[in-house]
């Protein structure tokens, strides 16, 4: 019979696992800014938390828990270049800078700033486009190719060869760990925000609240986008995306019942909404509007901010919102937008003409898409196809992760 574990080492693994949830994306972004190489960065710190998990239930937890993780991996990167054979001029300028990174080894106090420096980075024109949102969630959040691929309609092992061609060709074309030029800016910042979206996005699917680590990737997200704006602030699409995040994270408590089950919009509890979050989001927008540059995200942010005043009692007219989504697939066209917008045209028009929207859509692009799938089944159900509608919930089921989500579904196809 195996004795339980000591109290002082359960501290210790569950310090290191605080760590590893909470300072990941930090952690690799000094390492990285640092050596101009994300995959040793990330070779180098997953050998700190191993050696963590070793050493600090015997050894007691360290007063300052990045500090030590942050010089374990700093000294291994170190190591690994004096050995290297292969001294090249790129290592040889990696090792005269050994000493400036053993005096700053926290990186300064812009630890956010070097969050931000890696996004811009995986941004860099030279990546491969369809790799760079991917990159910047496992490089800055540490998500696996296995946990993104659903995401972004891929196949694991493919998202995962693409991740490894981005980081070599990082290195290999030297790309500076710096923010871009200012005629560069443009292209980079939708690619950030992009990023950011799609972590706060990852966060948002984990509607169970069943991993800690997943659902403080919306905070995660939501921080560094202030931070954007901050940085930025004669730009008018952070403020769009803050102001859509917002608008969305002020819903969040009204997701789930008290029993736990799934409650979308049309249904939910308003008084269970963060009213003060939900005017920041307003805030937000109307800044990003007085700049009278019309982007993306500054559009979601009004079609979900429709989305709010129609569940507060607002007579927001169903044309007006679809006209919002019309806006949005002609200047960013995206198979969730033009989803959502068949979903629009059914509240302006009838469920005949959503389902006409949605035949449209390329089945291999919404194959292995759940929003089109549930949508799918809402709509044959309104329009008395029961037997189809079934499949389609059935369809909407298989592909979610959630539990709450999947009975939820269940329940839907039951009523028809």
């Amino acid at each position: 019979m195996t004795a339980p574990a000591r109290p002082e080492a359960q501290q210790a693994h569950a310090a290191a696992e605080s760590a590893a949830r909470q300072s990941y994306g930090r952690l690799v972004a000094i390492l990285s800014a640092r050596t101009r190489d994300i995959a040793a960065s990330e070779d180098a710190l997953a050998d700190a938390f191993a050696r963590a998990l070793e050493r600090w239930p015997a050894e007691g937890i360290p007063r300052q828990p990045e500090a030590w993780l942050l010089s374990v991996a700093r000294n291994r990167v170190l190591d690994a270049w004096r050995h290297s054979r292969v001294q090249d001029a790129a290592v040889q300028t990696l090792l005269t800078m050994a000493d400036e990174f053993a005096a700053d080894p926290s990186g300064g106090e812009a630890v956010p700033d070097e969050r931000l420096r890696l996004f811009f980075v995986c941004a860099h024109p030279a990546i491969d486009p369809v790799a760079r949102t991917p990159l910047m969630l496992q490089t800055v959040l540490g998500l696996d190719a296995a946990r993104m691929a659903g995401a972004f309609l891929v196949a694991p092992a493919t998202l995962g060869q693409r991740l490894v061609r981005a980081k070599a060709r990082i290195r290999a074309a030297r790309i500076p760990f710096e923010f871009p030029r200012t005629q560069n800016l443009p292209q980079r910042l939708q690619d950030v925000l992009d990023g950011i979206y799609a972590a706060y996005g990852t966060g948002w699917d984990d509607i169970d609240g069943a991993d800690n680590a997943q659902r403080g990737l919306t905070r995660e997200a939501i921080d560094l986008c202030g931070i954007l704006c901050g940085l930025m602030p004669q730009e008018p699409e952070p403020l769009g995306l803050l102001a859509l995040m917002l608008f969305c994270e002020s819903r969040a408590a009204a997701r789930r019942s008290d029993s736990g089950d799934y409650v979308p919009l049309d249904v939910q509890d308003s008084g269970r909404w963060d009213l003060g979050m939900h005017a920041q989001a307003e805030q937000a927008l109307q800044r990003a509007a007085g700049m009278r540059v019309l982007g993306g995200y500054q559009i979601e942010a009004a079609i979900q901010s429709a989305h709010c005043a129609r569940r507060l009692g607002a007579p927001v007219a169903p044309e007006a919102v679809l006209a919002l989504y019309d806006g949005l697939v002609a200047l960013r066209p995206s198979t969730g937008a033009h989803v959502s917008r068949a979903c629009a045209l059914a509240r302006a028009e009838g469920p005949a003409a959503g389902l006409q929207a949605l035949d449209a859509l390329a089945l291999d692009e919404v194959a292995s898409y759940q929003s089109f799938w549930a949508a799918r089944a809402h709509l044959l159900g309104a329009s008395g196809e029961r037997e189809a509608a079934r499949q389609a919930y059935a369809r909407a089921a298989g592909l979610s992760t959630s539990a709450a989500v999947r009975a939820y579904l269940a329940v839907e196809a039951g009523r028809l």
